[in-house]
């Protein structure tokens, strides 16, 4: 008697989703949001608009998951690097992988920004659950940037995990608008002005 593989169907499901969802990314960078619609990315795929509204509610629900897979691979291929360095460093290293990722879809990141910071639930909260982790990453920098002595030993961590964030949305709209050519320079400047007032005193008076 022949028997199914276990998880076979499943497997068709994520392979037709992530088909979706890739097809779905190229219209929204080519045609932008408002202009993509769900028959033509169905087209492209290869399915019936029918079959992508059984993977996703609409068109924003698709952007929402396009938006948040992508960000996720990132933030797991970022997690990855834990080639030394000081903190400056490896935070430049953490911002220029998110940075990469928009550069290479500079319609899509116009869509992220919005679409990441203002979505309804259920995705604001995966949303924020992203910054959460991110968070998390620059708050464990920091920690053992200062078990290394780079940072005085009474420097808050997830305070400066929250000025990282807010030098990178600063840096992000400013890109995105067209202020700043280079955003992970921008971003690597305030973070280096930011870590003068946090550096071991001795640092700072063997710097004067």
């Amino acid at each position: 008697m022949f028997t199914k593989k276990p998880g076979r169907r499943d497997a068709q499901k994520d392979a037709t989703r992530a088909r979706i969802l890739e097809v779905a990314r190229d219209h929204f960078e080519r045609h932008g949001f408002e202009a993509a619609n769900v028959r033509a990315i169905a087209a492209d795929a290869g399915v019936a608009a029918g079959t992508v509204l059984l993977h996703f509610a609409d068109k924003r629900d698709l952007l929402h998951a396009a938006l948040f897979d992508d960000l996720a691979a990132t933030a797991a291929e970022a997690a990855r690097d834990d080639e030394p360095g000081p903190l400056e460093q490896r935070l430049h290293r953490l911002a220029a992988a998110f940075f990469d990722y928009y550069a290479r879809r500079p319609a899509l990141s116009k869509a992220l920004l919005r679409e990441s910071l203002f979505a309804d639930p259920p995705w604001q909260a995966r949303f924020a659950g992203q910054v959460t982790a991110a968070h998390g990453r620059v708050v464990a920098l920091f920690e053992a940037a200062r078990a290394r002595g780079e940072v005085a030993a009474d420097a808050d961590a997830a305070l400066f995990g929250v000025a990282f964030f807010s030098f990178y949305y600063f840096a992000l709209i400013a890109w995105v608008q067209g202020a700043h050519p280079s955003p992970v320079a921008l971003l690597d400047r305030l973070v280096a002005q930011h870590l003068c007032g946090l550096r071991p005193a001795a640092n700072v008076r063997r710097a004067r």
